[in-house]
């Protein structure tokens, strides 16, 4: 549930500088604040995006409202005749849209939820148009459809529904979602990029879960992410207590959990641990947002590999290299970064290294390397996502003291992971340095000794330039040996 209704939701309001500069900038046209910025002062949200509805001709009113607020400027849509601003520091942006209809009321009927259907006019902004009681069910904390056809009209509205839901805390009437569950098949004729933006918003929520799980009861996954839906009903080992979807999902609460606290786990490397998880990525989501979208699909790979020994044990074997090509492949079929694919990719490809480590402890300078460059460049991440996914497995022969063993790992190798980006390693020698001293061609053999010198070097074994060349000379001998 949301905070209570503001009691002041034109001070605040008139506290933003895209609508102080709006209300000047546009004085005489007949134009609106809707939607968003009405509903997010209602609740006590920063009023920083705005949305303006102009009678007149949006492209001029854009560009006038764009140069009193020095602000950059770019057509949003040319179909719907949409603009978009924002502030040169992006503290604020602003979308001009065409008045739809022959006024406000009318425009203000084809939105999707009540709480999105209100407006007040530029130039009397303590007048609100409310014609379908969205204060109302503001104060309810309530999403309601406009009217029957509101998921018709547009089908990404379902999905718009449970990324409402979790970022307001908004509960879902039962007529709108029966209304959602009936459209969300039609959510494969949306353009992916649509469909990807709302995603993002749903996954950056502080519930993401909750949006996943709206998203799931109207029957939208199965549609927009099959691969999750297949994880339904398939059972693992006595080692888990839920089955792959099941756990999916208490893997990525377990990872919030650890988002908003990760002190509780990594104890004093929590901050740095914070901090990283905070660096933009692409797309416009964080490292650790794109970390929640590669909790969901880590095991997206399971169904396609179970099996059955002749034990009777259930096995995934090679559920890691496939799951990796299906994260990238949801990636691209929603249109994002070639980024966003890769770091997605290697998440599901190395979430079960550490587990395989556990037994190994202590490990040796070699093995931290091995991890590390293995993993390289979601090291960190992943290492997260294996104390979220240790943390969600809790079967009936789950030991204590095994998850106890998993979890004080995960903190000796973040705290390699963040000296690893801090510092990374390389070898002390250059690669001419090897082909002049070893008589050898430029080419692959050059980078394969490197690597070699390099690692010898991060265990402490080749930190002078001539135990480097030594090292090179003997790894070299004993691959002409085994080529003889």
């Amino acid at each position: 549930m949301s905070d209570p209704v503001s009691s002041d939701p034109v001070s605040r309001i008139e506290r933003s500088p895209a609508v102080r500069v709006a209300r000047s900038a546009l004085a005489g046209e007949r134009a609106w604040l809707v939607g968003g910025p009405v509903r997010d002062a209602f609740l006590d949200r920063p009023v920083e995006d705005v949305d303006i509805v102009v009678a007149g001709e949006p492209e001029r009113a854009a560009r006038v409202f764009a140069t009193a607020a020095d602000a950059h400027l770019f057509p949003l849509s040319e179909r719907f005749g949409a603009w978009r601003a924002i502030a040169r520091d992006r503290s604020w942006q602003a979308d001009l849209t065409p008045l739809r209809g022959d006024g406000i009321e009318a425009d203000l009927v084809l939105r999707d939820f009540t709480v999105n259907a209100m407006a007040r006019p530029l130039e009397a902004i303590g007048t609100l148009v409310d014609p379908h009681r969205g204060e109302a069910d503001l104060a309810q904390g309530l999403l309601r459809a406009v009217t029957e056809h509101s998921f018709e009209d547009d089908p990404l509205r379902v999905l718009r529904l449970a990324r409402f839901a979790c970022e307001l805390g908004f509960d879902v009437e039962p007529a709108t979602e029966a209304l959602a569950r009936r459209a969300a098949p039609r959510i494969d004729a949306v353009a992916p990029e649509r469909s990807f933006y709302e995603l993002r918003r749903l996954l950056a929520s502080d519930d993401p879960v909750g949006g996943i799980g709206l998203a799931d009861s109207t029957g939208l996954l199965a549609h927009l992410l099959p691969e999750l839906d297949r994880l339904k009903g398939v059972e693992q080992n006595p080692y888990h207590h839920l089955d792959v979807w099941g756990h999916t999902l208490e893997v990525l609460e377990r990872l919030v959990e650890i988002e908003r606290e990760p002190d509780a786990v990594f104890g004093a490397l929590g901050e740095r641990i914070g901090a990283e998880l905070r660096r933009p990525l692409g797309d416009e989501l964080t490292r650790g947002q794109a970390l929640r979208l590669g909790a969901l699909l880590h095991d997206a790979g399971k169904p396609a590999t179970r099996a059955i020994s002749p034990e009777g044990r259930v096995l995934f074997w090679g559920h890691d290299g496939v799951g990796a090509g299906m994260a990238r492949e949801v990636v691209r079929r929603l249109h994002g970064s070639t980024a966003l694919a890769d770091y997605v990719a290697a998440l599901a490809q190395h979430h079960l290294r550490l587990g395989f480590l556990v037994h190994e402890r202590p490990l040796d300078r070699r093995h931290v390397y091995r991890y590390m460059r293995a993993c390289e460049p979601v090291e960190l991440e992943v290492t997260v996502l294996s104390a979220a996914d240790r943390l969600a497995t809790r079967g009936q022969r789950t030991r204590t003291e095994a998850v106890g063993d998993h979890l004080e790992l995960a903190r000796e190798l973040a705290a390699e992971a963040v000296a690893w980006r801090d510092h990374p390693p390389s070898p002390p020698v250059r690669g001419d340095v090897l082909i002049a001293e070893l008589g050898i061609e430029p080419g692959p053999e050059v980078g394969r000794l490197l690597e070699i010198v390099e690692e010898a070097a991060f265990a402490g074994e080749a930190l002078t330039r001539e135990e480097a060349l030594d090292v090179a000379r003997a790894a070299s001998r004993a691959s002409a040996r085994r080529g003889a």
